[in-house]
């Protein structure tokens, strides 16, 4: 008998996100609405059957990484038990590269294709596989923009506007052009660090 998927609703920085488990992992998360209600229902929906109740030991280490993580501190998905068994190969090998993507660190929809030996034109695919992704910022769709540091898509609740919030948060950076203060002179940049 196959358990009922659960679910469970947390505060983050950005506001109330989901995340749904089943009994052999994590099978969603749940971008925030505006408010808790709308999270809920928004995930309800795409999970019809799902039951709301506390997570287990495994499931609260993840929902306490993606707090972190949308707190802009330090968080580890290594550990995450997640339940993709089922979703197709192509996606599933997108997903393990950018797994390996750190907070702050990016790659193109055509860098993936040319990693995983397709073709150029195969970057629209890595698209539509991340635009299919169930569990963002666990599996973290959003550290991958589109040519030039352009943002590209962002399918999760929010869209683009979500995805430069999480990249914001992370420290990325979107294009070839310094920052603000990586256009200073030395001097100036040292003064700055030093509070004179």
């Amino acid at each position: 008998m196959t358990m009922k998927p659960n679910f469970a609703i947390f505060e983050t920085a950005i506001g109330p996100c989901g995340i749904i488990w089943g009994e052999h992992g994590i099978v969603g998360v749940q971008l925030p609405e505006a408010t808790e209600g709308r999270t809920r229902a928004r995930l309800q929906k795409r999970f019809r059957d799902a039951v709301e109740t506390p997570p287990p030991a495994n499931v609260a280490t993840t929902i306490e990484n993606i707090v972190a993580l949308l707190d802009g501190r330090p968080a580890d998905f290594s550990t995450a038990k997640l339940d993709i068994k089922e979703l197709p190969e192509f996606n599933r090998q997108v997903y393990e590269i950018i797994s390996a993507l750190q907070p702050g660190e990016t790659m193109t929809y055509g860098d993936i294709a040319k990693r995983l030996g397709k073709e150029p034109q195969a970057a629209r695919d890595v698209g539509q596989a991340l635009g299919e992704n169930p569990i963002p910022v666990v599996i973290p769709c959003h550290r991958v923009l589109a040519a030039n540091g352009r943002p590209g898509g962002y399918s999760g609740s929010g869209g683009v506007k979500t995805k430069l919030k999480l990249l914001t948060i992370e420290g990325a950076q979107l294009s070839d052009e310094p920052s603000l203060f990586e256009r200073l002179p030395l001097e100036a940049r040292t003064d700055r660090q030093s509070g004179k």
